[in-house]
């Protein structure tokens, strides 16, 4: 049973539990776990919400999302245990195609998150037909396989929740990659071309209204995103609220 969103860590401990019945359902695996314990601690640096740069990040991933010619959504076993529903819903607003990507594979898994995707709405998930696999060069991990129809051939990849090495590849192979990312300081951070440092779980449900709300002359605007700049502000909002808990 899930924590009531009554108790006084509501988010973070519904969050952890989402993603612990998403590891006993054969979503996520055991290194998943770790991870996001890696990213609750810089999401309680950055204040626990949605920061004035993740906003403009956000945007501008509504943005780039919106008028991709081939946008694609990664997802991994953290993803699929945190919004599945979310992450469908964007797939049908931006229409971007969905694909299963694991750094730990199994068929078993892949099948397992695709199946939870479609409960969630999802008419195609790619990824899972071998028929169709081509492979990301300088790329040593699983993730390396990738659809011919999916990610091998989009202009634009939504990859949250991601590792570094293959955002690194992805960016080497062409693509224009956004990602979520709650440490601003990570490669994957630092590699994409729109980092969204925000908790995925508070970020979509603004990513998505987002791309609801931009209008036609938003769309047709070019304005620059410098997502260095970016994150240095939101490293910044860390070294700020560091020194206030220090001193607290």
């Amino acid at each position: 049973m899930l924590i009531p969103k009554t108790h006084p860590r509501a988010a973070s401990l519904y969050i952890r539990e989402k993603l612990v019945h998403g590891f006993r359902d054969g979503l996520a695996v055991e290194e998943g776990l770790l991870a996001h314990g890696r990213g609750e601690m810089f999401d309680y640096l950055i204040g626990e919400k949605t920061t004035k740069t993740a906003r403009k990040a956000i945007k501008a991933a509504a943005r780039t999302l919106l008028t991709a010619k081939s946008p694609v959504i990664s997802v991994n076993g953290n993803v699929a245990s945190l919004c599945p529903k979310e992450i469908v819903e964007l797939s049908k607003i931006t229409g971007a195609k969905i694909e299963v990507n694991l750094f730990y594979a199994s068929e078993k898994r892949k099948k397992t998150i695709a199946q939870t995707l479609k409960k969630n709405g999802a008419k195609e998930i790619l990824g899972i037909d071998s028929r169709f696999s081509k492979r990301i060069t300088k790329l040593d991990s699983a993730r390396r396989i990738v659809d011919k129809r999916g990610i091998f051939s989009a202009d634009v990849v939504l990859v949250p929740l991601e590792d570094g090495d293959r955002t690194i590849a992805l960016k080497k192979f062409g693509k224009n990659v956004i990602t979520f990312d709650l440490n601003p300081m990570s490669r994957t951070a630092q590699t994409a071309d729109i980092t969204i440092v925000d908790n995925i779980t508070r970020g979509i449900h603004l990513l998505i209204d987002t791309c609801k709300k931009l209008s036609k002359e938003e769309l047709e605007e070019k304005p620059k995103f410098d997502n260095k700049k970016n994150l240095k502000k939101s490293i910044l909002i860390i070294r700020k609220n560091l020194r206030r808990m220090a001193n607290a």
